[in-house]
């Protein structure tokens, strides 16, 4: 079954292994080629710092000449580099704007991530206002990661005010968590989270989350789907997670992947 887009992926040099099929042949093809043959035909790429935006740009210049699947990119940085600064990433995201060839969607993944902490608060709560008045600046989408923030993060959002297309990724909240996302507007992004035994709040708040606001996605490499847990993700397994989205909407799985689809085209402003 053809039609699904994976909302959030990193598949960018950064990210992958090499020499995997030993005949000259990229990481990268291989991973793209089985997604393709999964029925994944759209992904957004996205960035986590100067050079994994970079990359994620390439990624989607190339797949507009190598064939399916079409790519976008996302510009940002992610909290646990916060502490680089956000300058960096304004710069590119400028020069790559530039050259108005509609492959950069998005402003991220950025946010707040208080589990790890690798950035202190504060300067994560800064980088993540400054990348909020990118997307405004701009007029793109907003990626955000939230971990062990909410709060937090809702106080940033209502401060800086929510941009009109904002995605949520890898949801990892709860049905009143999600209904604080959908109040304030945003699409709500399923990743392979939804497939682990011990994730019934996500499942519970995938199954009270509006249509139009439901993506999938995989966070490749990371969080890959049951029975792949604890392997290499990549936008291939991205049809497991949309199965388990369909069970618990008890919709069929050719609806979720049609209705997923539609939300992302809407969440990154991308054509139908």
């Amino acid at each position: 079954m053809s039609g699904w887009f994976d909302s959030h992926c990193h598949v960018q040099e950064e990210y992958l292994g090499g020499g995997e099929s030993g005949e000259g042949e990229t990481d990268l093809s291989l991973v793209l080629r089985r997604a393709t043959d999964a029925g994944v035909d759209r992904l957004v790429c996205i960035g986590t710092g100067v050079t994994t935006s970079t990359q994620a740009v390439a990624v989607a210049r190339a797949s507009r000449h190598d064939g399916t699947p079409t790519a976008w990119a996302s510009i940002g940085l992610h909290p646990h580099d916060a502490a680089a600064g956000v300058e960096g990433i304004a710069a590119l995201l400028a020069d790559e704007l530039a050259v108005d060839d509609g492959v950069v969607v998005a402003v991220g993944e950025c946010g707040l991530d208080y589990y790890y902490e690798h950035s202190p608060r504060p300067v994560q709560r800064a980088a993540f206002a400054a990348q909020i008045g990118l997307a405004h600046a701009h007029g793109l989408a907003l990626v955000i990661h939230a971990r062990d923030a909410w709060d937090d993060l809702f106080d940033v959002l209502e401060a800086e005010g929510v941009p009109e297309r904002t995605i949520l990724h890898c949801f990892t909240g709860g049905p009143d968590e999600l209904d604080r996302c959908v109040r304030a507007g945003m699409f709500v992004s399923f990743s392979g989270i939804i497939t682990f035994k011990n994730a019934g709040d996500v499942r519970q708040a995938a199954a009270r989350c509006p249509l139009d606001r439901l993506l999938v996605e995989t966070d490749s490499p990371f969080l890959a789907p049951v029975p792949h847990r604890g392997r290499p993700n990549e936008p291939a397994l991205l049809p497991l997670v949309g199965a388990t989205v369909a069970d618990v909407k008890g919709c069929a799985v050719e609806s979720i992947a049609a209705s997923t689809a539609a939300a992302a085209a809407a969440a990154f402003a991308i054509a139908a």
